[in-house]
């Protein structure tokens, strides 16, 4: 796709203000950094600046960019902290912040005509530079009875910070026509202002060799259900795994594979695979590195993803390109997410998970059916499709501004 202010240049930056694998997150900033590699033309020139030194393998590859090492001191990191918790206001932050802060300093003196910021979070509007910021979700307004962004103050911090995003950013990107639904009807933000910008699949779930190692580390069962996401209650793991327990005496062999690192809902689920006296059918591997995932996708049965939260998510993407069949939460923006290469269930319902999950197990022809969609979905959006839009969406952003 051409540029849409053809011979005119511009000059656009990435700000990776995350830690590389840091989940999902991490994940998309990939994406981006991919994209704007792909981006860096003739009237293009591209910079991006990087506060983790774990960012400079990713660098150093095969994506070639101008980069910025920002060390974003103790001093810096506390003061802005303290200024979002405290909810000062946000126009005398972005006039003081270029006299000391690193990431003020270094973004403004780039003189980008756009900054791109892919993860949700308080760099999106504190640095005084035009920004093309990220809004994932805004889980904490459409599903507040989950701890993890409800309390502790998780609300009122995540609350300050969207609104302010959407006050602050030149625009808005979105995961899905719901995200952007959900946008405009929280804060108003104007329809031309949000853009959408779906979800791909990660680079690494393309790598089709078996890791070297990878059954002396993972001893998984011959055939098993699927689960990746870190122990937050919102993943829902605990009506799975009450599922498996309903099934396991019309399916002796069913197992279960979970993967994710630990949160605030993990003791709650090894109480209940106790209870449930299922220790030899749920499998734990905890936090796996991105290397492996490949290969534990195409080994699964199926992937059963029953999380609450939305809009869309990675995992899906992930699987249709392994091959790995899919059952997925019918909610939020992932019936559009999946089309027909997935099953759809009610995540509240015991029946419908169980019902899927037998379904993916006994059923051979369905099995196959999901594979052949899940793959003619991934190759209809994928890396070239997502810089396309993210192009299109760059030049708009920097005319009409």
């Amino acid at each position: 796709m051409g540029s849409v202010l053809r011979g005119a240049y511009m000059k656009i930056g990435l700000f990776l203000g995350t830690e590389p694998y840091s989940g999902g997150m991490f994940q998309y900033n990939q994406a981006m950094l991919a994209a704007l590699g792909a981006l860096q033309d003739e009237n293009h020139s591209v910079v991006v600046a990087y506060t983790s030194k774990l960012w400079e393998e990713h660098l150093q590859g095969g994506i070639k960019l101008k980069s910025i090492f920002i060390k974003n001191g103790f001093w810096g990191r506390a003061a802005r902290y303290t200024w979002s918790w405290l909810q000062l206001p946000v126009s005398i932050w972005r006039r003081i912040c270029p006299f000391f802060h690193p990431v003020a300093k270094a973004l403004l003196a780039a003189r980008c005509d756009l900054w791109i910021i892919p993860t949700q979070n308080d760099y999106s509007f504190q640095m005084p530079v035009p920004v093309l910021a990220t809004i994932h979700d805004l889980m904490h307004r459409y599903e507040s009875r989950f701890p993890e962004v409800s309390a502790a103050g998780m609300y009122r911090m995540r609350e300050w910070g969207s609104r302010n995003t959407c006050s602050w950013a030149r625009g808005v990107l979105v995961d899905s026509d719901i995200g952007k639904q959900h946008v405009m009807e929280s804060f108003g933000l104007r329809e031309d202002r949000i853009h959408v910008l779906p979800y791909i699949a990660p680079r690494y779930i393309y790598a089709d060799q078996v890791p070297e190692g990878f059954d002396r580390r993972y001893p998984l069962p011959q055939k098993f259900i699927f689960y990746p996401a870190q122990f937050w209650e919102h993943k829902n793991h605990k009506r799975l795994i009450t599922s498996v327990g309903v099934l396991k005496p019309s399916i002796p062999d069913l197992k279960l594979v979970l993967t994710g690192s630990i949160k605030s809902g993990f003791q709650s689920v090894i109480e209940l695979i106790q209870k449930l006296k299922l220790t030899d059918d749920v499998v734990i591997l905890g936090y796996v590195p991105d290397e492996d995932m490949p290969e534990l996708y195409r080994r699964a049965r199926a992937l059963i993803m029953p999380t609450f939260f939305g809009p869309t998510n990675i995992p899906p993407l992930e699987a249709f390109v392994a091959g790995c069949p899919v059952a997925i939460s019918g909610i939020y923006g992932m019936p559009d997410q999946v089309g027909d290469a997935a099953l759809l269930f009610n995540p509240s319902s015991l029946e419908e998970i169980s019902q899927c999950i037998r379904s993916l197990w006994t059923d051979d022809n369905l099995c196959a059916r999901l594979k052949e969609r899940g793959r003619q979905k991934a190759a209809s959006w994928g890396q070239l499709q997502f810089n396309d839009r993210l192009r299109s969406i760059v030049d708009h952003i920097v005319k009409v501004n």
